[in-house]
């Protein structure tokens, strides 16, 4: 009979460490985000530097996507222990960097180089799940490390607010340095053995790697393109780079993403469609806090909670998922997440916000309860995917590599849905739900191409 988990075995004392350590790895990078966004402008009044105000969130970006794709190579050759001490060491240096900075150049050098910490951090969430824990524990974990972005949505805004409003946006990154400080005291109890694979994984091309990178820069570049024009070359160039990487990584001797990925009947490509297009989907929220306002007759701080509805109901689906059971059973949440939230984007396209603020609330709501049901199960197939150690990690990484990348295509899709819609903020709500619904649908075709995949070649559900 096959064992099943519960939130008890995994926050207990054996598995408590290791469960602290997955968690607040990614809510370091989560928080992260949100927090600098709300201290940026303290900051740029303090040393200057507004030209290259942009830059700091493309520097971060750039940086986290390069360092990601490195993390199924170093979790094989150095272990889960010492991969995240140095992870939060890169991470604590770039904080300290930022916290102590007087130009916008040494603050650029900072989250730069917390990119590369918060990358590794933001992959090592879910590679060294497999290693870390038992088996029947990966749906809690991999709930329970998700999650942790939407506590970033929450305590990351309010708690820049809360230093920008006090004057004290060093004293936010400080904070957030000891964290990490507290975060690599645990490692060690946490991945008491620092255990290395037999047959270490080599570093991605530079090929790959280039067209990766400049994909993320195009698509982070075309979000804040002044045209439409603009904006639509900019999203070909990154598609275009895209489909290139796909091709030299496919050729590679050590990919991206492990050669289960490429391989004809293989589920793991469909889960990544899956995972990249629900994630693409969540960009929804950027625009909901400013049609609150300009729609809803909402003030500020309620529209930033109205702005956090998605993310809120992401985190309910995945607490109330983790606990399914049996393969039918998860075969109906991950084909129902998908569905539900292609659904509920609609409905929220359809409705005035003036006048239907409570149903469009909700209807925003069950869209992240939605992607939040499938979410801890796409990641455990994932996961599955591959019983080598070594592909297992790299396939558990691609999570967070198709995330990091196709989060920043959505924002630029959400901005070229908005663009299009012509003036008027009710157009553009409209077009932004509507355009953005039927990711839903494809996400929902690619979770039945996966969960149709011959046992051998998709692994246990």
């Amino acid at each position: 009979m096959q064992q099943t988990g519960s939130w008890r075995e995994l926050l207990g004392k054996k598995h408590a460490p290791a469960a602290f350590v997955l968690a607040a790895g990614i809510a370091l990078y989560a928080v992260n985000v949100y927090l600098t966004a709300s201290l940026l402008p303290s900051a740029v009044a303090e040393i200057g530097g507004e030209r290259y105000y942009a830059w700091t969130a493309t520097a971060f970006l750039i940086s986290s996507v390069l360092s990601v794709t490195s993390v199924g190579a170093l979790a094989g050759a150095w272990g889960p222990r010492n991969s995240y001490l140095a992870a939060l060491a890169l991470f604590g240096l770039g904080t300290l960097v930022c916290a102590s900075s007087h130009t916008m150049p040494e603050m650029l050098l900072g989250r730069a180089v917390q990119g590369l910490g918060g990358g590794l951090l933001s992959g090592l969430g879910y590679a060294t799940i497999n290693s870390a824990l038992p088996e029947h524990l990966w749906t809690y974990a991999s709930g329970l490390v998700s999650a942790m972005w939407g506590v970033g949505t929450f305590l990351g805004p309010a708690a820049g607010g809360l230093f920008a409003q006090a004057h004290a946006w060093r004293w936010a990154f400080l904070a957030l340095l000891v964290v990490t400080v507290l975060t690599a005291a645990a490692t060690p109890f946490a991945f008491p053995e620092s255990r290395r694979a037999q047959k270490p994984g080599g570093l991605p091309s530079p090929l790959s790697l280039a067209a990766l990178t400049g994909a993320a820069l195009a698509a982070s570049v075309a979000s804040a393109a002044p045209s439409k024009l603009a904006l639509a070359l900019a999203l070909g160039t990154a598609a275009a780079l895209l489909a290139g990487f796909f091709w030299a990584d496919s050729r590679a001797e050590h990919g991206v993403f492990p050669p289960t990925a490429y391989a004809r009947g293989s589920a793991l490509p469909w889960v990544y469609l899956a995972i990249g297009v629900l994630t693409a989907a969540t960009a929804v929220e950027i625009f909901i806090p400013l049609f609150g306002q300009r729609l809803g007759g909402l003030s500020p701080l309620a529209s930033g909670f109205f702005g956090a509805l998605f993310a809120v109901g992401w985190t309910l689906g995945e607490f109330s998922s983790v606990s399914v059971a049996g393969e039918r059973r998860v075969r109906a949440v991950l084909v129902a997440g998908p569905f539900v939230t292609a659904c509920s984007l609609a409905v929220a396209g359809s409705l005035h916000l003036s006048s239907a603020r409570f149903a469009f609330g909700a209807a925003v709501l069950v869209a992240g309860f939605g992607v939040g049901i499938a979410w801890p199960h796409l990641a455990v197939l994932a996961m599955r995917s591959a019983r080598d150690p070594v592909e297992g990690a790299k396939a558990a990484a691609g999570i967070s590599v198709a995330q990091l990348v196709t989060g920043t295509f959505g924002a630029a899709f959400a901005g070229l849905l908005v663009n299009l819609a012509g003036p008027g903020y009710q157009l553009a709500a409209r077009s932004l739900f509507f355009g953005t619904a039927p990711l839903g649908l494809i996400g929902f075709f690619a979770v039945l191409r996966a969960i149709r995949r011959p046992p051998d070649a998709r692994g246990q559900i």
